[in-house]
């Protein structure tokens, strides 16, 4: 999503059935710089919903992120659009999501979408969740950001990764898209789906673990 992002490699252990995503120090707009991230899925269990699983820990930076809970997101009673799994640090549990501690989310996709798509509804929701001064103070970064977005077809999976100090980071598929700086963009971001008038309250409760499981 930056213009000056770097993209960096992905190295496989296949002994230990683990993917090590290593992204180097990058330039942002601001002159700040995004620190290495290190990203691990966990080798013990996996949560599954609708057929798409996720792993109970990934490690970010050397963070242990424990999964919340898992959801499904449904467009009104017709069809599934994505499901997602909200990461938080271990030792950190009792603090909420929207202080200043790592968090990941993942989305993984039932169906094609736009990336305007992506890019309208994401401004359309923080605007909903933040006073007009709130929102203009992030309104460049969220440009930014929204520009790194690409279509989406069936399988694909968009995580969004917050750390202290670094900033907030897009993949598409594991793949480095460009992060950019701030703990109030984080809140603001992660907010489409945690906040007060979040995208669906059903799935935030869910994904927070406020709602026990259902079929």
């Amino acid at each position: 999503m930056f213009g000056n992002s770097v993209m960096l490699m992905a190295e496989f252990k296949k002994a230990e059935f683990r993917m090590k995503e290593v992204v180097r120090k990058i330039p942002l707009g601001t002159g700040l710089l995004v620190a290495f991230l290190l990203s691990v899925p966990g080798l013990g269990g996996a949560a599954q919903i609708k057929g798409v699983s996720f792993s109970d820990e990934v490690v970010v930076d050397g963070l242990a992120l424990e999964i919340q809970g898992v959801a499904v997101l449904r467009w009104g009673l017709f069809f599934d659009v994505y499901a997602g799994a909200l990461y938080l640090p271990a030792v950190q549990q009792e603090r909420g999501w929207e202080e200043d501690v790592a968090k990941r989310l993942e989305l993984c996709y039932f169906r094609p979408i736009d990336a305007e798509d992506f890019s309208r509804t994401s401004k359309k929701l923080i605007k909903r969740n933040l006073s007009q001064e709130a929102y203009r103070s992030l309104e460049g970064r969220l440009e930014t950001f929204c520009s790194w977005f690409k279509d989406v077809k069936r399988g694909d999976r968009y995580s969004i990764t917050y750390l202290p100090g670094s900033g907030t980071a897009l993949q598409l598929n594991g793949q480095f898209l460009g992060a950019v700086p701030g703990a109030d963009f984080a809140s603001a971001y992660f907010g489409i789906w945690l906040g007060p008038s979040p995208i669906s309250e059903d799935f935030r409760d869910r994904l927070i673990g406020n709602v026990s499981s259902r079929p």
